[in-house]
């Protein structure tokens, strides 16, 4: 079986040092150690159970997009950062179009692709460009947001974005700035897929 590299879409057999699973996992696992915390406090602070960590930080289950929000929450960083430190950080400063990082959601089929930060870099600005296919929906808990300004903007399509009790409908060309840190989803209703671009200042790292 053959899996998709985060730098674009070429099929490899996933090896030791290509296989995105298992970077991601020791990355997850080396951002929980350098904080000197257990599974046990991993689990308390992000909301995921010890078994799920394990299995994750083993390489043994990919994580969802879900997943991904606790865990960053709970480290105080980004999904953008988590994801760009699982990469080599020794990097040249200027990104090329076929290096971006791209990550698909298990779970919901959606296409993240990272535009920043460079890996390695520390500048506090996030911009990725999203494609949830139609019918599909992505949740993140509000302590993913916790410490960035969030602004998305649709690029095609239409996006329904559910932020606590609140719906937005956004259309091409409409942007949205988020308010306080709630609960939200990533809805598309529609029949065809939708694009949207996602920028967060980050206030810390």
């Amino acid at each position: 079986m053959t899996h998709p590299r985060w730098r674009g879409y070429s099929n490899v057999v996933p090896t030791a040092s290509n296989d995105p699973t298992r970077r991601l996992a020791a990355r997850i696992k080396a951002e929980r150690e350098v904080r000197g915390w257990t599974l046990a406090e991993l689990a308390e602070r992000s909301g995921v159970s010890r078994a799920m960590i394990a299995k994750v930080e083993a390489g043994k289950s990919s994580p969802t997009a879900m997943l991904l929000g606790k865990f960053s929450g709970a480290f105080g960083i980004t999904i953008s950062t988590l994801l760009a430190r699982a990469e080599d950080a020794n990097r040249s400063r200027v990104l090329r179009h076929d290096q971006r990082l791209v990550w698909r959601d298990p779970q919901s089929g959606y296409v993240r692709r990272q535009i920043l930060p460079i890996p390695g870099s520390a500048a506090p600005i996030d911009l990725v460009e999203v494609e949830l296919p139609a019918g599909a929906n992505v949740a993140y808990p509000a302590s993913s947001y916790s410490f960035a300004k969030h602004l998305i903007w649709v690029q095609k399509g239409r996006l329904v974005f559910v932020e606590g009790k609140q719906e937005h409908l956004l259309r091409a060309g409409d942007c949205l700035e988020l308010g306080e840190p709630q609960d939200c989803r990533y809805e598309n209703r529609s029949g065809t897929s939708c694009t949207y671009l996602v920028l967060l200042l980050r206030e810390s790292a």
